[in-house]
């Protein structure tokens, strides 16, 4: 197993559910941490936990969506520690559930605009970074919604499916380069997001600890080892039961 040391790790979305869980694990692993999200209270409260167990972070507030948010998000991460050895894209945002004649096209650009278009953004950035340096990992966080097809989850759907592809893209065009790109589609995760849904078994769900857990395994495999992509996590027993 390798050790995460002293690399540098920028979490987008950790202010909250998986991102935060991601966060908190690799501080853990003695990460240097450059936590990302919209939110500033929620992200000092992960700056906080990080703090309390001995490690090392910052906070930038940051919409992945805008550009000019994640080149700051980048030159900060630069400014303070030098390096971006490791990118885990976890901001993401749903829907409500509709057909696909029934769209409300702002939804569309809104889900679009994060879980498509701001991933696509902080790889764009990093990529060059990790070209020269020849080395780095990109965890982008999907979902089991990007495997499947489920009735009136048209918009968020399409965005993971899309994501998937995105990543593929984006591990081919860059192996050469010693960057390993993983994409990891979670089942249903308890989070702030979902923990109040009717119907939801979270005795039968995915904890974000989960996810963190399996982010800690891919970024610890040898540098010539590639995982292919996209990796389902999902539960053996259906949560909506």
């Amino acid at each position: 197993m390798t050790s995460l040391q002293d690399r540098v790790a920028i979490v987008t979305g950790g202010g909250t559910g998986i991102g935060k869980g991601v966060a908190l694990s690799l501080a853990r692993q003695q990460v240097r941490v450059v936590v990302c999200g919209r939110r500033q209270d929620r992200l000092e409260k992960t700056i906080d936990a990080i703090c309390q167990q001995g490690g090392e972070a910052i906070a930038i507030r940051a919409d992945v969506s805008q550009t000019d948010d994640v080149q700051r998000l980048v030159d900060a991460t630069l400014d303070g520690y030098g390096r971006v050895d490791i990118v885990v894209n976890s901001a993401g945002v749903v829907d409500e559930s509709a057909a696909l004649h029934e769209l409300n096209l702002a939804d569309w650009d809104r889900v679009m605009a994060t879980n498509l278009r701001g991933v696509m953004l902080v790889m764009r950035t990093v990529l060059p970074i990790m070209r020269d340096q020849r080395s780095g990992h990109i965890i982008n966080i999907s979902s089991e919604s990007g495997l499947e097809y489920y009735t009136g989850d048209a918009v968020y759907g399409t965005s993971k499916h899309a994501l998937n592809a995105l990543s593929e893209y984006a591990q081919r065009e860059n192996q050469d380069y010693g960057i390993r790109v993983n994409t990891i589609c979670p089942g249903m995760v308890v989070t702030e997001m979902t923990e109040n849904s009717v119907g939801l078994n979270h005795d039968k769900c995915l904890y974000s600890e989960d996810i963190a857990d399996l982010v800690t395994w891919l970024l610890t495999r040898r540098q010539n080892i590639k995982i292919g992509t996209p990796i389902l996590i999902q539960t053996m027993l259906n949560p909506w039961e």
